[in-house]
């Protein structure tokens, strides 16, 4: 009896095992998504953003930007504090061994915590990787909860404003050099925006969230941004009504110098600092030849709370298709594409000294750029970057020629030639010539009887479909050569 009754029980648990995996099955099936705010990159995706990637890190060296890599997640109290209404998006982790982590929110707050744990003086430094924001994601407006940023910084004590023309530089060559249309880089700097609360009558501790209130004028009317000052932030209407004065104001230096004549902004020294911080940005910028790219915007704000002197912000301004990426029928807008500033005490705030390292560097919004990229690809595909760089498939029409293939193979990785074959004994030529037209394989190495006893190799053209015989001692240098021609 007991007997039975062991055997009662293990059949149950077998019933219940074996249900557990068809609910694991079932529970598999419907899992199988990205968790929200995030994506999966297709070959012929990475191919672009590989491209996108090599052409801002060649910036970035070409001014002679070293890099580095943090953890992609920090105590807790290294990131609080740092982004003011922002902080709510920080990822918390559960607690691990004792200590209270958080992933990363941007790359400039771990950054600093690098120059002053490593006592730095100055470095000039670029930082591609994944940041993370519990945000609510919008796909269709290259919002994610999971995204590269790409980050460059320039930290030392050097002379006033000459870093910050360069990242103005910078930025515009990159815009320029990726196939994203006309652009315009908005320039603003915190000090004025102080000096301008100060002169309207914003009392001292209204001056961050009314900055934040400011920071909406690219997406909202004046309108709605004083009727959340005065609602919200609980500022005086009177205040918010001087405060629309200035910051619905755009220019060049002519605007600057007509707001040095402004006697009640002057009087606040925050705001002569900055304006005239702003006329030697300014000047630099003509001798960059990147001024008619700049506008004086004193609207931007730029919402983080570290920002301390200029500030800016690329957008893209092209036509309403260029600045869209059409997917199963849903259009993608791109806002600002790079954005930054001045931050020279944040460092100072992981010094146990509290020793200030000025900092100035901007971050590229690389998943908006990637949007505007990949649709301009769609449009010229014979121009998009291939996910398959193979330059030469090896191809055979006939039967037991497997060996020879490897050793044509053998010979072209060996002189550091990009090569494949097919993974079939007897691959069908017509396959593989369809596969070299799909992937722009430009060329096709092909084996069979007739060119073993001539000792040769038939080269193929991809897209001419031109032949020609090559001696088999002469074909990798051929090879060689008209790779270097194309």
């Amino acid at each position: 009896m007991k007997t039975l009754i062991r055997l009662d029980i293990l059949s149950t648990q077998n019933t219940r095992h074996g249900d557990n995996k068809v609910s694991a099955r079932e529970s598999s099936k419907a899992a199988l998504k990205t968790p929200k705010g995030t994506r999966d990159y297709h070959p012929d995706q990475m191919a672009v953003r590989e491209q996108v990637f090599d052409v801002i890190k060649s910036c970035f060296k070409r001014h002679g930007a070293v890099t580095i890599d943090t953890p992609v997640f920090e105590l807790k109290e290294t990131l609080l504090g740092k982004y003011g209404e922002d902080s709510k998006l920080i990822y918390d982790l559960a607690d691990q061994g004792g200590e209270q982590l958080s992933l990363r929110y941007d790359l400039t707050v771990p950054f600093a915590r690098y120059v002053a744990m490593n006592k730095l003086k100055n470095i000039k430094r670029y930082h591609i990787a994944r940041v993370y924001r519990r945000d609510n994601p919008a796909m269709t407006k290259g919002r994610y909860r999971e995204f590269y940023q790409c980050d460059f910084d320039i930290a030392g004590d050097y002379d006033p404003l000459l870093p910050d023309a360069e990242c103005v530089k910078i930025m515009t060559e990159i815009l320029t050099d990726l196939p994203l249309g006309d652009f315009v880089v908005k320039i603003n700097h915190r000090r004025l925006l102080d000096g301008i609360f100060a002169a309207c009558g914003v009392p001292h501790e209204k001056f961050r969230p009314v900055c934040s209130a400011v920071d909406k004028l690219d997406k909202l009317e004046w309108k709605d941004v004083r009727k959340e000052m005065v609602d919200v932030k609980g500022l005086d209407g009177t205040a918010a009504d001087r405060i629309g004065h200035y910051v619905q104001r755009r220019g060049s230096r002519e605007l600057v110098e007509e707001l040095l004549q402004d006697d009640c902004l002057t009087s606040q020294p925050a705001a002569k600092q900055g304006l005239e911080e702003m006329r030697e940005l300014l000047k630099y910028c003509e001798v960059f030849g990147v001024l008619d790219k700049v506008v004086f915007d004193i609207s931007l704000a730029r919402g983080l709370d570290y920002y301390t002197g200029i500030i800016y912000e690329a957008l893209l301004t092209g036509s309403p298709e260029e600045m869209s990426a059409v997917k199963t029928g849903e259009t993608i807008g791109v806002g600002s594409v790079v954005g930054g500033g001045r931050y020279d005490e944040l460092v100072g705030m992981f010094d146990p000294n509290n020793k200030p390292v000025p900092c100035v560097g901007f971050s590229v919004g690389i998943e908006r750029i990637f949007s505007v990229v990949e649709t301009k690809y769609q449009s010229q595909l014979s121009s998009k970057p291939r996910a398959v760089e193979t330059d030469v498939l090896v191809a055979s029409g006939q039967q037991n020629l497997l060996s020879e293939r490897m050793k044509i193979c053998n010979e072209l990785w060996a002189n550091k030639i990009k090569a494949e074959m097919f993974h079939r004994l007897n691959p069908k030529l017509l396959n593989q010539f369809q596969y070299c037209e799909e992937q722009r394989i430009p060329y096709i190495a092909i084996i069979g009887q007739e060119e073993l006893t001539q000792g040769s190799v038939k080269l193929r053209e991809t897209f001419t479909r031109k032949e020609v015989l090559i001696a088999r001692e002469n074909f990798i240098a051929e090879v060689q050569r008209r790779l270097a021609e194309n």
